[in-house]
């Protein structure tokens, strides 16, 4: 009987937010008031919301990053923490800043799946740096990082890279096209947004073109309902997405970081891993309920089989 391989590690570092999250039917405009057609409460955060995706999927997920402290005294990194180990997700090396309160958001999503968010975060947690690299990254096969957080997640990708681990990179936040964390990745995923801002071009291909010439990374862009492009060499191609009926689209492009992640410690090629990390964004869409409504392997496999995609 052939043995069956274990999990893959996967180590998850940036971001970590308690989300309370309100349906609307349509989003509020200025100076107007809204009622609520459902709320919940619910973790979330880049690293975080990866992390759930990556243990749904039957991966080993570590998560590591700064939050508000100590326990008993901040209520919203107590809640977070009880929800990711209730997902089997590791937290065991976190960092609580004592006096401090974990990042909150507002988070209102409309009758289409479109959502607001507004996030406060202390800037001091902002400013936290991991107490021990090295051993963080010790027992990972690969590297997940949001950039977030940059204090904290950069030494984590070097030491991973010495390591000679795969380090992708969730660019989210726009940044400059000359970021440290870019060339500590092997694999950088953009937002349309974050790439767009960054590079200053409005065009997607345009701007995957000007960051190829500041990184040695695989660079690729996520695009909504749009397809993924990425680059091979200076080649562009496309990863078609799954169409669905989305009614939430709050933690989705998590779940296809997540995916894509895990897919590659798995040894699948980048092509194979988007669409495996699409489909698992597809299905999450669909679903209401932030990272709760992440999909399980199986039901990403069942998922691809239907829509006509190979899975290994």
């Amino acid at each position: 009987m052939a043995q069956t391989a274990p999990p893959r590690r996967i180590l998850c570092t940036g971001i970590i937010v308690l989300d309370e999250v309100f349906r609307v039917e349509t989003l509020p405009l200025p100076d107007t008031k809204a009622e609520a057609t459902d709320f919940f409460i619910v973790n979330g955060g880049c690293a975080a919301n990866a992390a759930v995706a990556i243990a749904r999927l039957g991966g080993r997920a570590k998560l590591v990053g700064p939050l508000g402290g100590p326990a008993g005294k901040d209520d919203n990194g107590d809640r977070v923490l009880a929800a990711l180990a209730r997902e089997q997700v590791d937290t065991g090396d976190c960092q609580r800043v004592d006096g401090l309160a974990t990042a909150l958001s507002a988070i209102f999503i409309d009758a289409h799946g479109d959502r607001t968010i507004v996030t406060y975060r202390d800037q001091r947690i902002a400013m936290v740096t991991p107490r021990d690299p090295r051993a963080v990254v010790e027992s990972a096969d690969l590297v997940l990082a949001d950039n977030r957080y940059p204090p904290f997640v950069q030494p984590i990708c070097e030491a991973a890279r010495q390591r000679r681990l795969r380090v992708v990179v969730d660019a989210d936040k726009p940044t400059t096209v000359d970021d440290p964390l870019f060339g500590a990745a092997t694999h950088v995923v953009f937002s349309s947004e974050c790439l767009t801002a960054t590079t200053g071009c409005g065009d997607l291909v345009e701007g995957l073109q000007k960051m190829a010439g500041h990184t040695q990374a695989f660079l690729a862009v996520s695009n909504g309902p749009n397809d993924i492009l990425y680059l091979e060499g200076r080649t562009l191609h496309r990863v078609p997405v799954f169409a669905v009926r989305a009614v939430d689209t709050l933690g989705a492009g998590d779940s296809l970081h997540g995916g894509f992640a895990l897919a590659l410690a798995e040894g699948r090629a980048e092509p194979d891993a988007l669409r495996f990390g699409a489909a698992v964004a597809g299905i999450k869409c669909s679903r209401m309920g932030g990272s709760t409504g992440t999909p399980t392997r199986g039901e990403v496999e069942a998922f691809m089989r239907d829509h006509g995609a190979r899975v290994r």
